[in-house]
């Protein structure tokens, strides 16, 4: 007599066999400033990509975690499609073109008022040939009227066949939850790929550095923010009087004297602005009190330079 029989013999229901579950791999692709970050926190629930109305705010891949009872979704965010101009950029390229391989959904995330052109051309031949379902999202819905939305979904599948095509508002939160029921019916049955209570894989120096460069992306100037990166000096963990401190020592990269200057500010207010706001963005996302320090350093080519992205964790190697 098996377990079932003994528990309903007794009166007590089995447990039966375990439900099965969706889980597996979504990318997000599109142009810069469609709106994926804010998506995908949309999508699990809190903010782990940064975001800012500046294209080119997402540089590295960056992998989010959603579980619930239907199962688990591993989301991949990835720089805007836009045409190299340093090794940075070409970084950027390869970072997108990775994340297409073995995976279960790709999202192609754009806007209403946008008409597809040579690029967008381009990634539709290169999804037709892609296994992976594929989501058509119109974002910023909530920007607009609702019969401009149709017009845009027209335009897209002609490109390439698409799985479904949805509208949402990122911002707002209309239409997500569709969004993310939609993933889930596409998804195949399969095992958690991380423990339930995983949110991301990004390690805390990488997420403490995208902070500051958010922080600098929303303050700055529009010259300034494309010439910058952030390095984590130093980080570490120390008992303190209310609880654990996490001191950070960072330094923020940047490619003229005259940028230098600007990010510093005048009696180094704006530096001091940039560094309270990280401050409390991290204390938030870490859940501990943060003793932050910033200085600022002129790189005229870290850009172009490979030891230095190599240390930034624009390494093409770690992402293989």
């Amino acid at each position: 007599m098996n377990l079932d029989e003994m528990l309903a013999q007794s009166g007590i229901a089995g447990a039966g066999p375990a439900k099965p579950v969706k889980s597996g791999f979504v990318t997000l692709i599109g142009r810069p400033n469609a709106g994926k970050s804010t998506l995908m926190n949309r999508l699990i629930g809190q903010k782990i990509a940064i975001t800012s109305r500046k294209a080119q705010t997402t540089r590295n891949r960056i992998r989010t975690v959603y579980t619930d009872s239907r199962g688990q979704i591993v989301f991949t965010d990835t720089p805007g499609l836009h045409k190299a101009e340093s090794r940075l950029g070409e970084y950027m390229e390869e970072a997108v073109a990775k994340s297409l391989k073995d995976i279960d959904i790709v999202i192609w995330v754009t806007e209403p008022g946008t008409s597809p052109g040579n690029e967008e051309e381009l990634i539709g031949r290169e999804l037709s040939g892609v296994a992976a379902k594929k989501i058509l999202v119109i974002n910023k819905t909530d920007k607009v009227k609702k019969e401009m939305i149709a017009p845009v979904l027209e335009k897209y599948r002609r490109l390439t066949e698409f799985d479904a095509c949805l509208a949402v508002s990122a911002r707002t939160g209309v239409g997500c939850e569709d969004l993310r029921d939609e993933i889930f019916r596409l998804l195949p049955e399969g095992e958690l790929f991380f423990p339930e209570d995983t949110v991301t894989d990004q390690p805390e120096r990488q997420i403490a550095a995208e902070i500051i460069r958010e922080k600098a992306l929303r303050l700055l100037s529009q010259e300034v923010p494309h010439g910058i990166a952030v390095s984590i000096e130093k980080m570490h963990e120390r008992d303190g009087r209310n609880g654990k401190v996490t001191d950070i020592e960072a330094t923020i990269l940047c490619e003229r004297e005259s940028h230098k200057g600007i990010i510093i500010g005048r009696g180094g207010q704006m530096l001091r602005r940039i560094g309270t706001q990280a401050r409390e963005e991290m204390e938030k996302q870490l859940d501990r009190h943060i003793n932050l320090k910033l200085w600022v350093k002129v790189r005229r080519d870290w850009k172009d330079n490979p030891a230095i992205l190599k240390s930034l964790g624009y390494d093409r190697k770690r992402d293989d």
